[in-house]
């Protein structure tokens, strides 16, 4: 919007020119977001307390936890148009991938704040069924898929990380694809928010990561010199990544430990389908699993822990799923798990920036 309305007027006042510069937007960005979220913030917590949309605790949690119940939730709504806002402040609305990673996050908010609506209004303790909240997502990420397919020039090509000669073509089958790889991201997302910013903190560390690669991938120049994708337009998704992470360090002010309010499934879904969407236009898919490996990781220990349960008839790998429960329960302090975490989602997404120079 800012943009649009001021960068032609470069040519009467010079000054304006740096409204050309994508750096200089995203930092803005990043700016508008954080301050969306730090001013609002205290309100939202305010009127969800008042509505009693409480944080609901399960009976098998940790001990510890039962002290959060009645935690406002929901906070994602807050996340969602901080973000969502801000990239409609400072990014170049004519390009066709902000508006496919806006359609990921609005959509995808919309399906969490659905089934946190059902869960927590509602006080129907499953919300949306597990068959009908994966249906709704693979039908919007597919219509992601599609619209990224459709934008002209788009490679379908997969490349694989650390080889600069690998990769693979495939064609029409990339729309399904990039709707595992959107699905997937968010679903993991989900499963890590679980602790006090426990989520939160990695989901800056990739939007700042793929901030980076966003840009890379945008300059055609630096793109060939480092020898990844080039993505005509994708450098605007920059801004995208700024307001995410500008978004994330405002929740996280109200998130940290003790946290005062939860982003609850629509900020969750809403994030991890918006990274799996940015990873999709950067042409870094497969690097998400290292970017987000800490969500892998989550994800996997959930998938690991059911199996083993039912095919063992009972026994379990880990003393509780997903994997942040595990370590509690063996006596670890909440902030200690959390800052760990930190650490190795800080430590993946340094060995994902290494595959720049590493192919």
């Amino acid at each position: 919007m800012l943009y649009h309305l001021l960068y032609p007027l470069h040519t009467v006042f010079s000054v304006l020119n740096v409204f050309r510069y994508i750096t200089f937007r995203t930092i803005y960005a990043a700016l508008t977001a954080f301050f969306i979220c730090y001013l609002l913030g205290p309100w939202v917590i305010e009127r969800l307390a008042r509505l009693q949309v409480g944080q609901y605790i399960r009976e098998d949690g940790p001990r510890s936890h039962r002290d959060k119940a009645g935690t406002p939730t929901m906070g994602g709504i807050l996340i969602v148009g901080a973000i969502g806002l801000s990239t409609l402040m400072w990014a170049d609305l004519a390009n066709p991938f902000i508006w496919i990673v806006l359609m990921v996050l609005v959509g995808f908010g919309a399906i969490g704040f659905l089934d946190d609506y059902l869960k927590q209004v509602k006080k129907r303790n499953l919300g949306l069924s597990v068959r009908g909240k994966l249906a709704m997502q693979t039908i919007l990420a597919a219509a992601a898929g599609l619209a990224v397919f459709l934008v002209p020039s788009f490679s379908t090509e997969v490349t694989v990380p650390f080889f600069k000669t690998v990769s693979l073509e495939l064609g029409g089958g990339y729309i399904l694809f990039a709707a595992v790889v959107i699905v997937g991201a968010a679903n993991a997302v989900n499963l890590t928010d679980g602790l006090d910013g426990l989520a939160i903190g990695p989901v800056i560390i990739a939007g700042v990561t793929y901030m980076i690669f966003a840009y890379i991938a945008g300059h055609v120049k630096i793109a060939n010199y480092l020898q990844i994708p080039y993505v005509p337009g994708s450098g605007e998704v920059t801004v995208f990544c700024g307001a995410m992470a500008g978004a994330g360090l405002g929740f996280l002010w109200f998130n940290a430990y003790p946290a005062q309010i939860f982003m609850g499934d629509t900020g969750s879904l809403s994030l991890g389908a918006a990274l799996g969407a940015i990873a999709v236009i950067t042409k870094q898919e497969i690097l998400l699993v290292l970017v987000g490996g800490l969500f892998v990781i989550e994800a996997l220990s959930v998938i690991l822990q059911v199996g083993f349960f039912k095919m063992t008839h009972g026994r379990r790998i880990l003393r509780m799923a997903p994997l942040h429960h595990h370590f509690e329960l063996k006596g670890w302090p909440e902030p200690k798990v959390i800052v760990r975490f930190w650490i190795i989602a800080i430590a993946l997404a340094l060995l994902a920036m290494s595959t720049l120079k590493l192919r």
